[in-house]
């Protein structure tokens, strides 16, 4: 009895040889990450709508399948309950993405668009600009290590205890240099008025 073409075994080829039928085409061997895919995406993504928008459900599905894709032990038929594993995956990215908004204090991002800029008034930008060139002035008459200490308290936000590890000096002694900061600017500033 002959055997079929395609189980036949292989035979090195030689230059002149000619090409076998077919040699063109890839051997079919489905894919079990893309099957995967196509019975879980539904349900995931019905799951994803309940905790945020369509774009990000289907961006997090996206996430979700790429990194099994990435990893080494990505055979679908190697997860005991699929549905649970990717919904557990799609957690675990919202959850990173939530974890990396806090830290870049997404929640306070406010876009352009939403923004209500007014035509502006003149006299109170003028005013403002005065103001600030007062407020300029000020600093520029403290000594130099009452305005470091100041500036790195309220515009850096660093706390007194920070601000005394930095300057060698004792927390008592931030604490003095930020009264005198705050009664000469407030002096300056009243004077000015």
């Amino acid at each position: 009895m002959r055997r079929p073409a395609s189980e036949m075994p292989r035979l090195p080829l030689d230059e002149g040889d000619p090409l076998p039928p077919q040699h063109d085409r890839a051997a079919f061997s489905p894919d079990p990450l893309a099957s995967l895919y196509r019975e879980e995406r539904p349900s995931l993504l019905r799951f994803l709508l309940r905790w945020t928008g369509h774009d990000k459900a289907e961006d997090v599905i996206q996430q979700v399948f790429s990194r099994m894709a990435g990893s080494s032990d990505h055979d679908g038929r190697a997860i005991r309950a699929p549905g649970a594993y990717l919904r557990q995956a799609a957690r675990n990215v919202l959850r990173d993405e939530a974890r990396v908004a806090e830290r870049c204090c997404a929640h306070h991002h406010v876009p352009i668009e939403d923004l209500a800029l007014s035509g502006g008034d003149p006299v109170a930008a003028l005013e403002a600009r005065d103001r600030l060139l007062r407020i300029e002035e000020a600093m520029l008459r403290l000594k130099p290590l009452t305005r470091e200490i100041f500036l790195a308290c309220r515009l850096d936000g660093y706390s007194y205890a920070e601000i005394a590890e930095r300057t060698g000096l004792s927390v008592r002694g931030v604490e003095k240099q930020m009264s005198r900061a705050i009664r000469q600017l407030g002096r300056h500033l009243r004077a000015h008025d």
